[in-house]
């Protein structure tokens, strides 16, 4: 009885777990990551039913299948918000109640999402609206945008530009308003039928700036096609602004969002873990990307340590005289043999295509004398680092105590 309660009261409390499990816990091979490509696969799963059950001949035949899918991944999604909305008391940054955490999830962006990828196709499946249901049966699809760090960074690159992309909107209100008061002036006498009001010359001025010409307005005087021509050149520039603002801001998002995982990367490396934002940003400097296809071999075992290396993305197998060490996303090996110039004393080889980020000797060894106290530092935490296990730079560093001599490079 004393060991179970001992175990009980050792044992993280239920709610913590599926918090960390739902929101936390997405590390390649973990139990978290495996949750996620499920509901990836529900999603994809849920869309194809919607879209294949609005071909008649599909429907006819397997209506079954896919009510059968609809219903079952608007369950696991019901379900998935409740859980959501159980778990996510007590992991508010500020101290609240239970009911302000929940309100507080409901209310926000993508609990929002959350509660819109079940609900209103739910209630169209059971009303039998067809039409509704294939409206309301696409939202599941913005789920993807907590499982997605490309949408993430796309939606945040949205709302830091929502001020341009917002000015843009006026400037392209403003141009249809010039244009179809311009045509209006020089065809509604010409075509009243088609051009007799503003509005319908801003019907115009819209499909001309937006370069999509349907061609049901055409203006037949020489005046009229001359305004045309400056229409069209003007919506290329329309559609050019906004398109340049958004990748821009793209681009810069996913580069800060790389920063963000690098520089957390290295604030996690021992060797690295007690310097400031000033030296771990020198230290980013120095590093190259490298890419190592599934089956290729990075280093050999008793080829002289050259370099240190982070993984960044994949998954790569250190083989050991004795063991076999498997390292994946966010890990890091080779710097105490980089330190002691050792020889290494493993073959690695990537599992998987593998993203790296390599810091060179060269840069290694001139960043020990460019930061005071780094290098006391490094062999502190090399030492410290032999009681750790599953690390290619223990066997290294024991390889490097027994020769005791330094390898040139």
């Amino acid at each position: 009885m004393a060991t179970l309660g001992k175990v009980r009261l050792n044992d993280p409390d239920l709610r913590d777990r599926l918090y960390e499990l739902l929101e936390h816990d997405h590390l390649p091979y973990s139990t978290g990551s495996r949750f996620v490509r499920l509901i990836i696969v529900i999603i994809i799963l849920y869309l194809l039913a919607t879209i294949l059950a609005s071909v008649p001949e599909f429907d006819t035949r397997l209506a079954w299948l896919f009510t059968t899918i609809q219903v079952g991944a608007l369950s696991v999604f019901g379900l998935e918000y409740v859980v959501r909305l159980w778990s996510v008391v007590g992991h508010s940054p500020r101290q609240k109640s239970p009911a302000r955490d929940r309100i507080e999830y409901a209310t926000s962006s993508l609990g929002i999402i959350d509660l819109l990828a079940f609900l209103p196709a739910a209630i169209a499946l059971a009303t039998g609206s067809r039409p509704a249901l294939a409206l309301l049966g696409v939202l599941p699809f913005f789920k993807l945008v907590r499982y997605s760090p490309a949408m993430r960074s796309l939606l945040s690159a949205l709302h830091a530009e929502r001020r341009a992309l917002f000015g843009c909107l006026v400037i392209l209100a403003g141009a249809v308003l010039v244009f179809a008061s311009l045509l209006y002036a020089a065809e509604h006498d010409v075509q009243p039928d088609k051009l007799g009001t503003i509005p319908q010359a801003m019907w115009w001025a819209i499909v001309t700036l937006g370069t999509v010409g349907y061609g049901d307005v055409v203006p037949v005087t020489p005046l009229g096609k001359l305004i045309s021509v400056f229409a069209i050149i003007g919506g290329l520039t329309m559609i050019a602004l906004p398109i340049a603002i958004i990748s821009t801001a793209f681009a810069d998002e996913v580069r800060r969002r790389d920063f963000v995982v690098t520089w957390g990367m290295l604030a996690r490396v021992p060797l690295f873990s007690h310097l400031s934002a000033t030296e771990i940003a020198d230290i980013m400097r120095l590093l190259r990307a490298q890419t190592i296809e599934a089956g290729e071999i990075l280093v050999r075992r008793g080829d002289i340590a050259s370099s240190m290396y982070f993984i960044t993305a994949g998954e790569v197998e250190i083989e050991l005289p004795n063991r076999h060490v498997r390292l994946s996303d966010g890990t890091f090996f080779g710097e105490i043999a980089l330190l002691h110039r050792a020889n290494r004393s493993g073959t690695v080889t990537a599992k998987r295509k593998t993203r790296l980020l390599v810091l060179d000797a060269q840069d290694f060894h001139a960043l020990l004398q460019r930061v005071p106290g780094l290098a006391a530092h490094v062999h502190k935490t090399a030492k410290a680092r032999l009681a750790e296990s599953g690390d290619i730079a223990v066997a290294e560093l024991k390889q490097a105590a027994r020769d005791d001599q330094p390898v040139a490079e």
